[in-house]
């Protein structure tokens, strides 16, 4: 049986703006109507043996990816909580401790949620080739078949061919290289992109990682042995894991491991890992341009713009990367845009909330979107939706008013609980415990005005949340 283990806790930051903290690439629509944790799962469709998918995630992502998961029709087997990152092997570690208790001949299919994968077909058959590897006790990683002298990819030297048809022992992993030196292996021939995919027993993991690195072993057993079921969610143990040494998997275990064993493929691989690379896998205009959204550009080529809230232009634009979100704007040059990451960085000295959340924030509940804020007031737009409730709360530094616009809200203020329609509004006094329902069958949309002292999201204390928070 192949348990696919989709590893969900990167922050996408040099695909900023759109990709934030709290709501990173991998659970957007990039490429495609679906979100990339979404194609990640479906493109497995047709594989042989395969079973309920395992993920590993932010925790604070936790509601977005059950969604999406509902969306399409899967039910994982388990979704981790990751307290804090540490990195992949950890987060493979726990999911082969969880795969071998239900099954301890399970092979793990580790695939990163955010890749492109264009040749489902080719996919599928490496697929194949690393389950019987697996099946041999081998630990497999899937090397890309390079098209260019890329470097910024780490490489894997494949050595003698094995057994397996189109398997061959690992001579070595290498760094990202120079252009030289890139140039140099793609003249050689026997060696591949390293694309973070993995294919081996949870045992033989488990086995290995005992072996090179024992500490994070026991830690990442501890965590998960300590775990406690939260709804749909197994939450790791903060503290436990907080202890486990953070290492990759190509460090902790296959450049350790006598036995891995590389399957070169031609798919179609694309990890997304910046502007350039997403203007690489989408559909462009006779101009070489790719626009989405409310775009017109005129003497524009090869350049990606991408509008969500507005009307952007363009003229005379050549080889640049224009995104524009409802609370930031970008603008470089391809072959600058690898630095984005650096703005992000800047935001987060500064504490700009930029570089972690949109304008509209996702809550399990539903959402709430900015529209105006100022010193002592701020307005958001709220939806919940059917059936949903926000946790029993109350703010020391600041009162609210409620006004319904589309639906029935069932509120709770201190003693009291009442309806309200539509046209129909409430005031929530500072210190007041409050609560607002759904008490609905269509999305409940309201205005909530804030004013006070200190209108900050930590200003809640919360009494009572069905979510776990």
């Amino acid at each position: 049986m192949i348990i696919p283990v989709i590893l969900s806790g990167g922050s996408g930051t040099r695909l900023w703006p759109l990709s934030r903290a709290l709501k990173p690439k991998q659970l957007l629509p990039l490429v495609n109507e679906s979100t990339m944790i979404q194609d990640t799962l479906t493109r497995l469709n047709g594989v042989k043996n395969i079973s309920a998918p395992v993920i590993v995630c932010n925790e604070e992502h936790r509601f977005m990816i059950a969604e999406q998961m509902r969306e399409i029709s899967i039910q994982p087997s388990a979704i981790i909580l990751e307290p804090v990152g540490r990195n992949t092997a950890p987060a493979v570690a726990v999911s082969a401790e969880f795969s071998a208790s239900q099954n301890k001949d399970a092979v793990l299919l580790v695939l990163p949620a955010d890749h492109v994968i264009q040749n489902t077909q080719a996919f599928h058959a490496a697929i194949a080739t690393g389950y019987e590897a697996a099946l041999q006790n081998k630990l497999v990683t899937f090397g890309i078949v390079p098209n260019a002298p890329e470097t910024g990819y780490g490489y894997i030297k494949a050595g003698q061919h094995t057994q397996i048809a189109n398997a061959f022992a690992v001579d070595r992993f290498v760094e990202k290289p120079d252009r030289q030196t890139a140039e140099k292996y793609i003249a050689e021939g026997n060696y591949y992109w390293n694309s973070g995919m993995f294919m081996f027993k949870a045992s033989r993991f488990i086995a290995e990682l005992g072996q090179h690195n024992k500490p994070m072993l026991d830690a990442s057993h501890n965590a998960l042995v300590t775990a406690k079921k939260d709804m749909d969610f197994i939450r790791l143990d903060k503290q436990i894991f907080q202890q486990c040494p953070s290492d990759s998997i190509d460090y902790a275990v296959m450049e350790k491991t006598k036995d891995a064993v590389v399957i070169p493929v031609d798919m179609g691989w694309n990890d997304i890992g910046s502007w350039p690379a997403l203007c690489e896998v989408s559909t462009s205009d006779e101009q070489g341009n790719v626009m989405h959204g409310d775009v017109y550009a005129i003497d524009t080529h090869n350049s990606y713009i991408r509008s969500e809230t507005r009307l952007v232009t363009a003229v005379g634009v050549n080889d640049h990367v224009i995104v524009e979100t409802a609370d930031a704007i970008l603008v470089a040059h391809k072959d600058a845009a690898q630095n984005v990451k650096g703005i992000v960085d800047h935001l987060k000295k500064i504490n700009r909330s930029e570089a972690t959340i949109h304008k509209k924030a996702t809550r399990p509940w539903g959402s709430y979107e900015c529209i105006d804020v100022d010193e002592r007031f701020q307005v958001k737009r709220i939806a919940v939706n059917p059936g949903a409730q926000l946790s029993l709360q109350m703010h020391h530094h600041r009162a609210e008013h409620w006004i319904v616009v589309k639906g029935t809200a069932r509120v709770t203020c201190d003693d009291k609980v009442f309806l309200l329609s539509e046209n129909e509004s409430t005031f929530i006094p500072l210190g007041s415990k409050h609560r607002l329902e759904n008490a609905g069958r269509i999305p409940l949309e309201l205005i909530e005005v804030q004013t006070g002292s200190y209108l900050g999201e930590d200003d809640i204390v919360r009494f009572e949340d069905v979510y776990g928070r």
